[in-house]
C-alpha cells in the first residue's frame, strides 16, 4: 500500500465532514432569500368635516288641544240625547234636550210683565207731557210736574227690568237645549234619557276634546340642556331654531305623517326628576294621535357646520369603557387613539376629540392588526358595505 495514498476508510470519514458545512451554508442561503409575507389588508374610511343637524329623541304623552266638560246651566229632566257617543261634533251643536215646559211658562210670564210695564210707561209719558204743558201756563204746581216726571222715570225703569226678565227667561229656555262649546270628538254620555240634572253639577254630562291639532308634552333633562348651552357658547354647536320641526314616532315605531312645532319650554325644573317640561303642537287631521298615547318626539336641538363623524364599526371600548380607535398613520402603520364621542347620528358617532379630518379610520380587519404594525389600507367604497357595528368583517383578499 502506498503510504501517500489515503485509505478507503479515511476517505469515507473525511468526505461527510467536509460536505456538511457546505450543505448547511446552502440551506442558509435558501432561507434568506424566501419572500416576506405581505402586510395585512384593512379597510379604512377617511374622515372629513361636514355640517350636521343635532337631534334629540324625548319621550312624551299626547294631550288634547282643547277640552270642554259639558255641564247643564239649568236643572231639569233629560228628554233626549242628540249625539252619538264617540262622534265628531261641531261648536254649538245640540247635545241634550231638557224638559223646558217650566222655563217656557216663565218666559211667557216675563213677556206679559214687559207688556204691562210698557203700557204703564206709555201712560206715564202722556201724563208727564201734559203736566209739563200745564206747568208752562201755571195750571199745575211745580210739585205736580216733578211727580209726573218721577213717575215717568219709574215706568221706564220698570220696562227695563221687565225686558231683562224676558231675556233671562229666554236664556233658561235656550239653556234647556245643551250645546257643545267647542268642535271636537265627544266621549261617552254619563246620563241617559229621563235622568235629572242640575245647574253647575260637579259631574259632566260628557266631554268634548279637540284633537286636531294635538299637544305632545315632553320632558328634558336640565343637565343635558346645560351641556348643550356650553357647547353653543363655545361655538362648537349652533342653537336650533325656536320653531324647528318636531318629528313624532308612534308606539309601534312608525313615524307620524305630520311634523309638529315646538311651542314652549317651561321655566321651572322639577325638583324630583331634574327635568323640565316641553310642549309641541302637532297636526292630527286623521285623529291618529289620541290623548294619553305614549310617543317619542325627535327635536332639532342645534347644528354644527364642521363636525367629524366616525362610523360605529371603527370605535371600540376598552376595559374601562373608554372609546378607542385604530387609524393608519402616514407611514402606513397602525396607530391607536383615545377618542371622545358624544352621541350617535344614524350609524356614526359624533367625534368630540381624538380624531380629525383626514384621519384614515380602520373599520374592517381590526382583529388581525395591532398598534405599530404595517398594513395595506384600502378605502371603503359603496359597493362594499360596512359590517354592522361590533362585527369585524374580514378584508378582501388582495
Amino acid at each position: 500500500m502506498d503510504p501517500m495514498r489515503p485509505s478507503t476508510h479515511l476517505v469515507k470519514y473525511l468526505l461527510p465532514a467536509a460536505l456538511g458545512p457546505l450543505l448547511v451554508a446552502a440551506c442558509g442561503q435558501g432561507e434568506a432569500t424566501a419572500p416576506a409575507p405581505p402586510p395585512p389588508q384593512v379597510t379604512v374610511v377617511t374622515l372629513h368635516e361636514e355640517p350636521v343637524t343635532l337631534t334629540r329623541v324625548l319621550p312624551g304623552r299626547t294631550s288634547a288641544f282643547l277640552v270642554a266638560e259639558v255641564r247643564p246651566q239649568v236643572g231639569g229632566i233629560v228628554r233626549r240625547r242628540l249625539f252619538t257617543e264617540g262622534s265628531l261634533v261641531e261648536r254649538g251643536q245640540a247635545l241634550y234636550e231638557l224638559d223646558d215646559a217650566v222655563y217656557r211658562a216663565e218666559h211667557d210670564s216675563a213677556r206679559a210683565g214687559l207688556e204691562r210695564a210698557a203700557s204703564v210707561l206709555a201712560s206715564a209719558r202722556l201724563t208727564a207731557r201734559r203736566t209739563a204743558e200745564l206747568r208752562e201756563i201755571d195750571a199745575v204746581s211745580a210739585q205736580e210736574n216733578d211727580d209726573a216726571v218721577a213717575t215717568l222715570r219709574a215706568a221706564e225703569a220698570d220696562v227695563a227690568a221687565a225686558r231683562a226678565a224676558v231675556e233671562r227667561a229666554a236664556l233658561d229656555v235656550r239653556y234647556a237645549r245643551i250645546t257643545s262649546p267647542i268642535a271636537g270628538r265627544i266621549g261617552r254620555s254619563t246620563v241617559t234619557t229621563g235622568a235629572l240634572v242640575t245647574a253647575n253639577q260637579p259631574d259632566p254630562l260628557a266631554t268634548v276634546q279637540q284633537l286636531d291639532p294635538i299637544y305632545v308634552d315632553l320632558t328634558r333633562s336640565s343637565t343635558e340642556w346645560l351641556r348643550l348651552r356650553r357647547e353653543i357658547e363655545a361655538g362648537r354647536v349652533s342653537a336650533g331654531a325656536s320653531d324647528a320641526p318636531v318629528g313624532i314616532l308612534l308606539e309601534d315605531g312608525t313615524r307620524h305623517a305630520h311634523e309638529g312645532r315646538l311651542q314652549f319650554a317651561d321655566v321651572t325644573v322639577d325638583e324630583s326628576t331634574g327635568s323640565f317640561a316641553l310642549r309641541a303642537i302637532v297636526p292630527n287631521p286623521q285623529n291618529v294621535l289620541r290623548p294619553g298615547m305614549y310617543v317619542r318626539a325627535e327635536l332639532v336641538v342645534g347644528g354644527a357646520s364642521a363636525a367629524v363623524l366616525a362610523p360605529q364599526q371603527g370605535i371600540t371600548r376598552d376595559a374601562k369603557g373608554g372609546a378607542t380607535a385604530l387609524v393608519v398613520a402616514g407611514d402606513g402603520t397602525v396607530e391607536q387613539r383615545s377618542v371622545t364621542v358624544s352621541r350617535t347620528l344614524g350609524d356614526r358617532w359624533l367625534v368630540e376629540g381624538g380624531l380629525a379630518a383626514g384621519d384614515r379610520l380602520i373599520v374592517e380587519g381590526l382583529q388581525k392588526v395591532r398598534p405599530g404594525m404595517p398594513v395595506e389600507a384600502v378605502e371603503a367604497t359603496g359597493d362594499r358595505p360596512l359590517p354592522p357595528p361590533g362585527v369585524d368583517a374580514p378584508a378582501a383578499a388582495s
